[in-house]
């Protein structure tokens, strides 16, 4: 087992979970777990841990009746073997799974009228790809609500190893009963053919060879990486904190701390990414159902591939693999699901002084990154900490993106851009929420709306040069959603009223908001009210350990959010000062396509950065080491340099 309350569940553990389940509740092949995860500790229990300490480790297992569609949730005591709790939770859906994907896929290739609507269209039904999708309930057809209900998307492969996602059969959804994979109906809605497209991006299916001009460029570290991993936790220059991965969120931050001094200085508790909402901003027949929430309806986790050294991962790496559940209950490795390495990141600081000389540091920051593969695209996630006390998370999307053929006669589309003959691939949107658990020198912050604004002409300020900044307190929950402002540079500090830096001000972590845009829905849109959380570009509420996932616990086939998610967590306008808060990010890119995304998609970048503001005295960086001179403007001895050439 663990030996840390936040360490996640092993390969033992997840089968111990259905052994004792199959013994206690009957547990067989005729029910699928959705899920099994470390059940965690109240945080105010792990706070309050120390080693040595009895840990009492439970896990949290959502499963259902393929028959009955019954939902169950079952608390497991692993350090008793006893099973806690079984709750029967009606009216929900859970995640759909990645065996069910595959299992759907093996059923439509058999299904006899599957076969024959594709034959008609002229499409052999070896070389589809069939893409299993789940539905919202605003979309659902109203005679199977009651149903694990799927529509799956089809395309077709030009050869058997080209682009899977290059012809798709425009205007045909299957619809299906994904407990008993039964096709419940053929959807069709037209027939736009396939037209010519250039859509194969590997060289030897383009006839092209692999430029020959780039010299090898490696990474290395003679005398070995510069962190420490002891279990789940990690150390780095002053960074400490524990790594924790599971099925939905992936990899999950805890107890982040910097060490200042001779003291380790709280800065998070807990951060992961909780969500993802991606709605196709297109009504027509191909894309009207197309709002996914990668997060809550598959599990990021479930998602994350293997990483391949020089590939994806450059330098000196250490991996850790990912231990998720099947939907039998049994453990499922994914080697290497975790990187773990160092990188240099250009100048740290630099000052060049005509007496004393040049002194420069060099920067390089610790990443941890997951690559996930969802469908078409893939989701790169970086989580950086530095040395001058930030943290970075980026995300990286690439893949493919949906393609749509057009009328013959048609030559754009005013919901797409036109990216091949006759072809459009639809706008769409990228929304990740962020839940931020941070504890600035613990766990009584209060937040700051941060202004920037020109002071008024006045006698003080006759050249109108002042600028000033404005602090708001967001005081209550009926203040949690807030917007970006970028005429006022809007940011947030999450404030420690009762720990003063060495000048009089609150030690403070600000949220620097970057990749935020509108959600640019019609208030009354469905869509908006089953996800209102990318309504706000930032949400605080008062910490409560049940409060995870803003768009609900079971997002499949939701409604909308108000039994469980965000709007149901401030509809009480808890306190928010002096007290345990979360901040909820809402960010991402809003994908207006174009041709050069065609036909595979470049990196497009997009990233927020917890910056310390206030909370250190002075520069935390200024042991920085200076590395050895390698260029010939230091010949003389009176620069400090840190680079490898000359400067």
């Amino acid at each position: 087992m663990g030996s840390h309350p936040l360490d996640s569940l092993t390969a033992d553990e997840l089968s111990a979970t259905s052994a004792l389940l199959a013994v206690e509740k009957g547990i067989d092949a005729g029910w699928r777990y959705a899920s099994i995860i470390l059940r965690e500790p109240p945080k105010v229990a792990v706070k309050a841990w120390r080693e040595g300490d009895p840990i009492v480790r439970r896990s949290l297992a959502v499963l259902w009746n393929k028959q009955s569609n019954d939902v169950y949730e079952a608390i497991v005591n692993l350090t008793e073997g006893t099973l806690e709790s079984w709750e029967h939770v009606p009216g929900v859906t859970p995640n759909f799974t990645v065996d069910e994907y595959h299992d759907c896929d093996v059923a439509l290739r058999k299904d006899p009228a599957v076969r024959e609507a594709l034959e008609r269209r002229g499409v052999d039904p070896d070389l589809v790809l069939f893409d299993l999708w789940t539905y919202g309930h605003e979309v659902m057809p109203e005679q199977w609500r009651d149903r694990r209900l799927g529509w799956v998307d089809i395309w077709e492969r030009a050869t058997p190893g080209g682009n899977p996602y290059a012809h798709p059969v425009s205007g045909l959804k299957v619809i299906v009963d994904v407990n008993t994979m039964e096709v419940l109906q053929i959807d069709e809605g037209h027939d736009r053919g396939f037209p010519e497209v250039d859509a194969e991006y590997t060289p030897e299916l383009r006839g092209i060879e692999e430029r020959q001009d780039l010299t090898p460029l490696d990474i290395v570290q003679p005398d070995g990486v510069s962190f420490e991993i002891e279990g789940s936790l990690l150390r780095w220059q002053d960074w400490e904190f524990r790594i924790g991965f599971n099925y939905r969120e992936g990899p999950v931050l805890y107890q982040v701390r910097f060490k200042d001094g001779d003291e380790y200085r709280d800065v998070a508790y807990r951060m992961s990414l909780a969500e993802m909402i991606v709605p196709y901003r297109d009504s027509s027949f191909d894309h009207y159902r197309r709002t996914a929430f990668d997060i809550g309806e598959w599990g990021f986790g479930y998602m994350c591939t293997s990483l391949e050294l020089g590939c994806d991962c450059l330098g000196e790496i250490t991996y850790l693999d990912g231990v998720l559940p099947d939907t039998s209950g049994q453990s499922r490795v994914t080697k290497n699901a975790i990187c773990l390495h160092e990188e240099d990141d250009a100048v740290l600081w630099k000052h060049v002084d005509p007496d004393a000389g040049t002194e420069v540091r060099r920067m390089r920051r610790f990443v941890i990154s997951v690559h996930a593969t969802v469908a078409n695209y893939e989701y790169l996630v970086y989580w950086r900490f530095y040395p001058d006390g930030n943290i970075e998370c980026e995300i990286r999307a690439t893949g493919i993106m949906v393609s749509t053929p057009m009328e013959e006669d048609a030559a754009a589309f005013p919901t797409g851009t036109v990216v091949d003959r006759r072809t459009y691939a639809p706008y769409h949107q990228h929304f990740l929420v962020a839940r931020l658990d941070l504890d600035i020198d613990g766990g009584d912050n209060t937040v700051v709306e941060s202004d920037s604004m020109a002071a008024p002409l006045s006698d003080a300020n006759p050249l109108g040069l002042d600028l000033h900044t404005q602090g708001t307190v967001i005081a209550s929950e009926k203040d949690a959603g807030r917007l970006y402002s970028w005429e006022r540079q809007r940011a947030w500090k999450v404030q420690n009223p009762g720990k003063l830096n060495a000048w009089g001000a609150p030690t403070a972590y600000k949220l620097v908001p970057t990749g935020s845009f509108p959600a640019m829905f019609d208030e009354s849109s469905p869509i908006l009210r089953r996800n209102p959380v990318i309504g706000s570009t930032l949400w605080v509420t008062k910490h409560h350990d049940s409060e995870m996932w803003p768009a609900g616990d079971y997002p499949t086939q939701s409604k909308n959010d108000l039994g469980n998610g965000m709007s149901s967590w401030i509809a009480d306008d808890e306190n928010l000062v002096d007290t345990d808060v979360v901040l909820w990010y809402v960010f991402g890119i809003h994908h207006i396509t174009r041709t050069e995304d065609w036909p595979i998609m470049p990196v497009d970048k997009v990233a927020f950065t917890l910056k310390p503001f206030g909370f250190f005295d002075r520069n935390p960086s200024l042991d920085a080491p200076r590395s050895p001179a390698k260029g010939s403007c230091c010949a003389g001895g009176s620069c400090h340099c840190d680079h490898g050439a000359v400067d």
